[in-house]
């Protein structure tokens, strides 16, 4: 009996952990987004590690490169609610101090429709906060793919 329930403890702590990271981890995506439509330049500087990768997929497969710092500033100069991403959480993998989280998005500038695509996150958890290491996305104007 005793070691039925030591394994039962241990098993739904291990379940209740993995639960925590994947919440604390895609929380740390919806920041993103949510700094991103106020503006919070702070805020989104602190969701990144310190050597970020910010890249895009162009419509002919060419891979575009962005500057943390200038993506940054660039949101930061727009008005609240200028930049509108919503997005769909459709997959959280993780492993150890390693997370995967995909999300379809639609864009929307100063309330216009502007463009859709995916995001492909790759996030490290550093003393205790996951931090976006790496983003790359797709970008296009028709969403029925």
């Amino acid at each position: 009996m005793n070691k039925l329930f030591i394994f039962l403890v241990f098993f739904s702590t291990f379940c209740f952990g993995q639960k925590n990271d994947q919440h604390l981890a895609t929380e740390t995506v919806e920041k993103l987004f949510l700094a991103m439509k106020n503006a919070d330049s702070v805020m989104m500087k602190s969701l990144f590690t310190h050597d970020a990768i910010l890249q895009s997929v162009t419509k002919d497969g060419k891979i575009k490169t962005e500057n943390i710092e200038n993506f940054i500033s660039s949101i930061s100069k727009l008005s609240k609610n200028d930049a509108d991403e919503k997005i769909k959480v459709e997959a959280v993998h993780i492993d150890g101090n390693l997370a995967s989280i995909f999300t379809p998005y639609e864009f929307y500038y100063k309330g216009k429709f502007s463009h859709c695509g995916a995001n492909s996150f790759q996030l490290i958890k550093q003393n205790e906060a996951w931090k976006i290491q790496y983003l790359i996305d797709t970008r296009r104007t028709n969403c029925n793919k």
